[in-house]
């Protein structure tokens, strides 16, 4: 389209033609092509004025700025100011491709903790019932249950240039609905600002990403945005701020919990052999569910999506017979089997509230735990989860996970100081050692998690990213014991 029509209604200053011909939009110059529109904006490590020129070289058909001193840049190009550049880019972004989540039913999922979770329950609780849909969150993207290929940057929350295609790949295979993550950083950056959300859940809320936002106030307000965005809210009453989220919130909204007032409540009632019974009321009416796994947060993540199929008018009777059949995402409390007689459980846990979630739902089994904490993020974190794993853990084995430019013996030290009690611990900086070590030490019965990277297939140390699996590594490690899986 011409530039002229994709600035119609949006406030901006031009200077030079508004006759040039669109074709994309993208804020990295390295992806820039003929007829691109070339977003310029400054990032944490790098300002896009300088990869202008490579911009220009590459096609761009026109520049978007946010400072108004680039004005008065000479360019053979058009430069066009607007009020914030994120806004446009995902403003445009969607314009470009005919707005397609307006096809879907779009549903995102905010949270410090379970959003992959809730997101994957909910799109096979939909499976069952013959809908198509997209999942699009930390794991990648899934069509179906089924994961797509794609060489977008590992986000919890893709940008909007890139939730634009899925969308639109979407709505061409003939889609229903699309599941997201809404991370705190994807709605600061305004990267769902043009998703037209049908449904925002509010999971919980923590003190973390405190130094990505500058203030735990400004990590709210970056969740809060999602109750703006979404049309319907389903929020977790049993967290203060999530339910602090629906007060004078004119629009429909729907709470579920354990206690308190709430819309949808549930009790659990057993666990055993890996299985919970709960009890849901909801209507005035009592339904039991049977889930194929423990621990009251997963009964919460999976109360959350009926919560959410409910607002999407979905008979919830018709919905629990399929939650028995639900699967845990990849990293999610995985378990490895192995004739050893142990249990290995891989999962994404790297948040106090996570971490004790985990250990809680093993009942104070006999824990081996090897874990770390990640470089160059909340580090006022470390303490608190040295003291959850002196808490719950029979031994420690501290590692390195994603030091980057830290040194993993001065992110252990940190956590190492929140330790009350004198359990055994060893630090074992080589994360693959780290596994094998816990495994070869364990006897049967045991109980070993190993916390932090989940389904991530890479370390990062230094400035150096390499190829690397927690699976794997549990893998190995059982196949030079001479066990089989």
């Amino acid at each position: 389209m011409q530039l002229a029509e994709l600035l119609k209604d949006w406030p901006c200053i031009v200077k030079g033609s508004i006759r040039e011909q669109v074709t994309g939009i993208d804020d990295y110059a390295q992806n820039i092509q003929q007829g691109y529109i070339y977003v310029l904006r400054k990032g944490r490590k790098y300002n896009g004025q300088a990869f202008l020129q490579q911009a220009i070289r590459n096609g761009a058909s026109a520049i978007i700025v946010e400072d108004d001193a680039l004005l008065d840049l000479k360019l053979s190009i058009p430069i066009v100011w607007v009020p914030n550049s994120m806004q446009f880019l995902s403003f445009a972004s969607a314009k470009l491709r005919n707005f397609p989540a307006e096809a879907l039913t779009v549903i995102a999922v905010t949270g410090t903790n379970g959003k992959t979770t809730v997101s994957h329950f909910i799109s096979q609780l939909l499976q069952i019932q013959g809908k198509s849909c997209v999942v699009i969150g930390t794991n990648g993207v899934f069509l179906n249950g089924e994961r797509l290929l794609t060489s977008y940057e590992s986000l919890t929350t893709l940008q909007a240039k890139q939730l634009q295609e899925v969308f639109q790949i979407a709505v061409r295979q003939g889609v229903e609905y699309a599941i997201l993550e809404a991370s705190s950083m994807g709605l600061a950056h305004h990267r769902l600002d043009d998703c037209a959300i049908d449904v925002g859940i509010f999971l919980n809320l923590s003190a973390e990403h405190i130094e990505d936002h500058g203030s735990l106030e400004n990590y709210k307000k970056a969740k809060q945005r999602l109750a703006v965005l979404a049309k319907n809210v389903v929020l977790n009453g049993d967290d203060p701020f999530s339910r602090s989220v629906g007060i004078n919130l004119k629009k429909k909204t729907v709470l579920f919990g354990s206690k308190g007032r709430v819309d949808m409540q549930w009790q659990l009632l057993t666990e055993n052999e890996g299985h919970s019974t709960c009890c849901i009321q909801y209507k005035g009416e009592d339904h039991i569910l049977v889930l194929p796994f423990v621990g009251e947060f997963q009964i919460q993540n999976i109360v959350a999506a009926l919560a959410t199929l409910y607002v999407l008018n979905f008979d919830i009777a018709q919905l629990i017979p399929g939650c028995l059949h639900v699967k845990l995402p990849e990293g999610r409390m995985q378990e490895i089997t192995n004739d050893r007689g142990l249990r290995i459980i891989i999962d994404y846990a790297h948040t106090p509230a996570a971490l004790k979630a985990v250990l809680q739902a093993l009942k104070m089994e006999r824990i081996r735990l090897v874990f770390s904490c990640g470089g160059e993020r909340d580090k006022d974190k470390r303490r608190k989860m040295g003291t959850i794993a002196s808490t719950y853990a029979y031994k420690i084995y501290l590692t390195t996970d994603n030091a980057r430019n830290e040194k993993p013996s001065d992110i252990n030290a940190q956590i190492k100081s929140g330790f009350y009690s004198e359990q055994p611990y060893e630090e074992i900086e080589d994360r693959a050692r780290a596994i094998e070590k816990a495994i070869c030490e364990a006897r049967r019965g045991d109980v070993i998690v190993i916390a932090g990277k989940g389904h991530e297939q890479t370390q990062t140390i230094g400035s150096i990213t390499i190829p690397f699996s927690d699976k794997e590594c549990v893998e190995n490690a059982l196949k030079k014991l001479g066990c089989t899986e």
